[in-house]
């Protein structure tokens, strides 16, 4: 299953992206951003959002300007 999903990108980003499709370093411009998307989401995890809220709160509570 797949879900449309309109976004607006930077032409730099969209530039270098098409660039690789015509390259041939990706079969297509919708796999690239599905894959760029999974592999953010992969390197973002809820642990490691954890961690940087938890630093944010110690920050909070004990940290200086």
């Amino acid at each position: 299953m797949t879900t449309m999903v309109n976004v607006s990108l930077p032409e730099e980003l969209i530039s270098q992206a098409h660039s690789l499709v015509q390259q041939g370093w990706v079969s297509d411009f919708d796999g690239l951003m599905a894959e760029a998307l999974r592999r953010y989401l992969e390197s973002h995890g809820p642990a490691l959002s954890e961690g940087f809220i938890r630093e944010d709160i110690a920050w909070g509570l004990h940290g200086t300007d």
